[in-house]
């Protein structure tokens, strides 16, 4: 490589590196525990909820319905979802499915309708993790800057290529130069994490990038693709009539292959006046954020409308699992835990190579205007 060459990668790698390294470590430092969520809930909470009759038939969802809306006098039906590992029903109600701001959620035991109790031990702590993860409280604007942050580490992670690329003939892969100074080592073992992790930090950087943007995606995707489906439905008497366990029965013939993730119900943000939006979702562990709507006439029972997710929102479903690691159970998590340990290696190592760097060539000044 030319010099000139290498002095312009080595630019873009130094400044890329340099502004997105202090939020590169912050997001590793909160992303570790995050990978093992599901372990951390189920260690601080031992004595998790058990269904009452777990050999029980389960209860259909018109009755989980009834029961939720007696509890809630007054409110209508929003949102219903379902828990993937156990005999749970989520049901969010308010005084109208427009109104946002006061929803209440909560959760019933299939097999009796009993109310199940939150698991609050440590979902403070876990939840300001994901919050201070995702946007650092700041909304839209934290979200569009971190993936501002992520593009530049993936700047740096391509522009490192070239400039480690031609020393790897020169010396053993891995050898670290220990006698020469701690820079020089600490240079070596930069080098060799960034060759080692270089694939899963350009792939973790840029499903970062994509998980940030998920609002305005979801926003353009609800804008387009899913108000074509509602229009299409076309209208009709607004409200329930037909059975929602019917409803759903439905949805899921309509596509076999998928699962039940959740219903919005007529009124709601995602579905009509006049329509249940049941919101399915694929069956592997990869594949479960890619969903797809199925609107059900809600007066009548009958399909009539489905309609897969674009590109552009099976690319998101599909960064959320990639990102964190959660697709292939725990020796996965586990693979990922130890390369984020080593990126959080290779971004502080980066980091005292800069700041060695510049205080030799501080302490060269003095000496050279002395001579």
């Amino acid at each position: 490589m030319r010099p000139v060459a290498l002095r312009r990668w080595l630019w873009v790698h130094r400044w890329s590196s340099l502004v997105c390294t202090a939020f590169l470590l912050m997001l590793c430092l909160t992303g570790l525990p995050l990978i093992f969520h599901d372990e951390i809930d189920a260690a601080l909470n031992p004595d998790a909820w058990r269904p009452a009759n777990p050999d029980g038939a389960l209860l259909d969802l018109d009755m989980i319905l009834r029961i939720a809306l007696e509890r809630r006098p007054g409110d209508v039906p929003v949102f219903m979802s379902f828990d993937v590992d156990r005999p749970v029903v989520n049901v969010t109600t308010g005084a109208s499915p427009a109104d946002a701001g006061a929803l209440h959620f909560a959760s019933f035991d299939r097999t009796s309708g009993a109310l199940v109790p939150p698991a609050d031990v440590g979902e403070g702590v876990m939840h300001f993790l994901l919050q201070l993860h995702t946007d650092m409280f700041l909304g839209l604007p934290g979200m569009l800057f971190l993936a501002t942050m992520g593009f530049l580490f993936a700047v740096a992670i391509v522009s490192g290529i070239p400039i480690y690329g031609p020393f790897i003939g020169t010396r053993d892969f891995g050898a670290i130069r220990s006698a020469n100074s701690a820079r020089t080592a600490w240079l070596d073992r930069h080098n060799f994490l960034g060759a080692v992790a270089v694939a899963w930090t350009l792939v973790v950087g840029l499903t970062g990038v994509v998980n940030a943007l998920e609002r305005p995606v979801i926003g353009y995707w609800r804008e387009t693709a899913l108000a074509d489906l509602v229009e299409g439905a076309g209208g009709g008497a607004p409200g329930a009539g037909a059975s929602l366990d019917a409803a759903v029965t439905a949805a899921v013939a309509a596509a076999p292959d998928m699962a039940l993730q959740f219903v919005a119900f007529p009124g709601s943000a995602y579905s009509t006046e006049a329509h249940y939006a049941i919101f399915l979702h694929g069956r592997t562990p990869l594949t479960e954020h890619v969903i797809a709507p199925v609107l059900i006439h809600a007066a009548s029972g009958r399909v009539e409308g489905l309609r897969d997710m674009p590109w552009y929102m099976k690319a998101l479903a599909l960064s959320r699992p990639l990102h964190f690691g959660d697709y292939g159970g725990l020796p996965l998590k586990i693979v990922w835990a130890l390369l984020n340990l080593a990126t959080i290696v290779i971004l502080g190592s980066g980091l005292y190579i800069w700041v060695a760097k510049r205080g030799r060539r501080v302490d060269r000044e003095p000496r050279a205007k002395a001579t």
